[in-house]
């Protein structure tokens, strides 16, 4: 299990062991080489606003951390059979914009994408260009409203999908680019997916909804809302139980939703990561043959371990505290933790 530290005087990454019972225990901190930077003043949550900071590839063993603070993507090779020792590539690499938020490999681990939110980022891709209306950004950038999410490379590696917040006075939306060469340059210009006309599932934040978007050409495509929903983030598909799971940043709840087949979705369950913990980022894993929701809670420095039953049945197995541990290293954790990943 990785998660970041996006701190301005060094960005470092919190690698932690997964046991056979699916708890956590931390084992080190591992410096990226570049800077970490927050969206906001500190004591604020959401360090950057997307999700996706750090992806690994278990083709190639690589791992790709942003640097926004930088503007650098850093590149990491780790051990197979222990994740958890990292070893640095090289010196961080321009991410070919400012302030970087979300990486994404392509299936073999050849190709890396990094999206960059600031106001000067003209690739990787350059949303700016696509919606400057819509973009109105500055270094760092601001939000969450009206920012990026976050950047995927479709599985065939034929194309860069975005997925962008809406704000008070224009939808979200996905971006996607055509991959035009082999030399992995994209499309010079990124063609919104408006989720109204076009089998693609995402939450937008912050939204009172979520949506699922068909790209099968059958337009089934619609938006789902639940009555207290503040601000819904990561969503999550678990082969377990069949179903998605989803976090509510402003109710401290994590939502278990279930697809049917024709793409309408409905609540099974809900799960407390307890009063005012903000979560905002998730991942899942199998450990044991049971599957396992890891939720980072940014207001407390924690991550919540959900054991999945099965469906409409989680129990809670683990609070983690995040904060003791960072410090005991001699780093600083505030409210600059980011994204979360197994």
């Amino acid at each position: 299990m990785l998660w970041v530290l996006h701190t301005p005087t060094g960005n470092y990454i919190i690698a932690s062991n997964i046991g056979a019972d699916g708890k956590l225990t931390p084992c080190k901190a591992v410096y990226t080489g570049g800077l970490g930077a927050h969206a906001f003043p500190d004591g604020v949550i959401d360090a950057l606003n997307s999700q996706g900071s750090v992806a690994v590839n278990a083709v190639s063993n690589l791992l790709a951390v942003v640097n926004p603070g930088s503007h650098t993507v850093s590149l990491f090779l780790f051990d197979a059979s222990n994740s958890t020792n990292l070893t640095l590539v090289g010196a961080p690499i321009s991410s070919g914009g400012q302030f970087p938020t979300s990486v994404s490999f392509s299936a073999d681990g050849k190709m890396l994408c990094a999206l960059n939110a600031a106001m000067k980022s003209p690739r990787a891709p350059s949303l700016l260009s696509l919606k400057p209306n819509v973009l109105n950004q500055t270094t760092s950038a601001t939000g969450p409203p009206g920012t990026v999410s976050q950047v995927f490379v479709s599985p065939d590696a034929k194309n860069i999908i975005v997925s962008v917040k809406p704000d008070d006075a224009h939808s979200g939306f996905l971006a996607v680019w055509d991959i035009i060469n082999a030399d992995s340059s994209l499309s010079l210009k990124g063609l919104p997916l408006d989720p109204s006309t076009s089998r693609w599932w995402t939450a937008f934040r912050p939204s009172p909804s979520h949506d699922i978007i068909d790209c099968s050409g059958q337009n089934r495509s619609a938006s789902f809302s639940l009555d207290g929903q503040i601000a819904r983030c990561r969503a999550l598909y678990s082969k377990e139980t069949g179903n998605y799971y989803l976090v509510d940043a402003g109710t401290s709840l994590a939502y278990e939703i279930a697809v049917d087949e024709n793409l309408k979705g409905s609540t099974v369950n809900s799960y407390s990561t307890g009063n005012n913990t903000a979560p905002i980022d998730t991942s899942l894993a199998t450990v044991s043959g049971r599957g396992h929701l890891y939720v980072l809670d940014s207001q407390t420095t924690e991550v919540t371990v959900l054991k999945l039953i099965g469906p409409g049945q989680a129990e809670t197995i683990q609070v983690l505290d995040l904060a003791g541990p960072v410090r005991n290293a001699g780093l600083r954790i505030g409210q600059f933790l980011a994204s979360l990943l197994l």
